[in-house]
């Protein structure tokens, strides 16, 4: 084994070591909770070796490094997530590889990826970014749309072409009410997955959680958690 695959599958031991132990102290079976690696900024080499240690699941969130990424990895066997703020001009390109998009949080952008899928034939699976931003319902300043608005948004998914409602993602937000509480920002997400479930019940993904706040989302009930610098290591300096 080389030194970088080394440095990989000690980093993926050690993260799925820890989401082991945050479901066995929620109660929850260690199979209950998907792993993404987000593959942000490092080569397509490191995402072969990590297809070699087992992952299934890598995410992006810039299309101009992940589109190259995807096609020189094209035969693996992985699931691509698109994690990042998505501008709709660039929603056919994604198309072109994302299994899922994890932020969606317009309709504009709705009407763009649907438009895409119909276009490429592929259908792909949609989760609803959350803004946590503050308790009363902004949507805050890392993106996503405000919880009121939600089941407007949900709604126009499920009846667009080639999309599918798979449900909710959250980053812990940096300011507002939920600043420095994790805990309480993807409980909220729990209330909100639950409450869009009752509406859309194939919608179960839950996706919350990084590096630093993995275990807080498992506890909150996360199903995919996205973790980057915890398995890779520093982030690499974009040219």
């Amino acid at each position: 084994m080389n030194d970088r695959k080394s440095e990989l599958a000690a980093g993926l031991a050690a993260v799925r070591e820890r989401i082991d132990r945050a479901c066995d102290a929620a109660g929850r079976g260690r199979t209950s909770v998907t792993l993404i690696v987000v593959t942000k900024t490092f080569p397509a080499e490191d995402v072969r070796l990590l297809a070699e240690l087992g992952v299934r699941d890598v995410a992006e969130n810039r299309d101009q490094e992940a589109a190259p990424k995807a096609a020189a990895c094209a035969d693996l066997s992985l699931n691509w997530h698109f994690v990042g703020q998505l501008q709709t001009n660039k929603a056919r390109s994604v198309l072109s590889y994302a299994d899922f998009v994890h932020s969606v949080d317009r309709p504009r952008l709705v009407r763009a990826l649907s438009e895409a899928a119909g276009a490429s034939g592929r259908e792909i699976g949609v989760l609803l970014q959350v803004g946590l931003g503050d308790a009363a319902g902004a949507s805050g300043t890392r993106g996503g749309v405000a919880p009121t608005a939600l089941p407007e948004l949900a709604d126009a998914v499920a009846g667009a072409e080639r999309l599918r409602l798979a449900g909710v993602m959250a980053v812990a937000p940096l300011s507002g009410a939920y600043a420095g509480r994790p805990s309480e920002a993807f409980e909220r997400l729990r209330e909100i997955s639950t409450g869009l479930r009752a509406e859309h019940p194939g919608a179960s993904m839950v996706s919350a959680g990084m590096s630093a706040d993995l275990e807080e989302a498992v506890t909150a009930g996360a199903t995919h958690v996205r973790v980057g610098s915890a398995v890779l290591g520093h982030r690499l300096r974009l040219r």
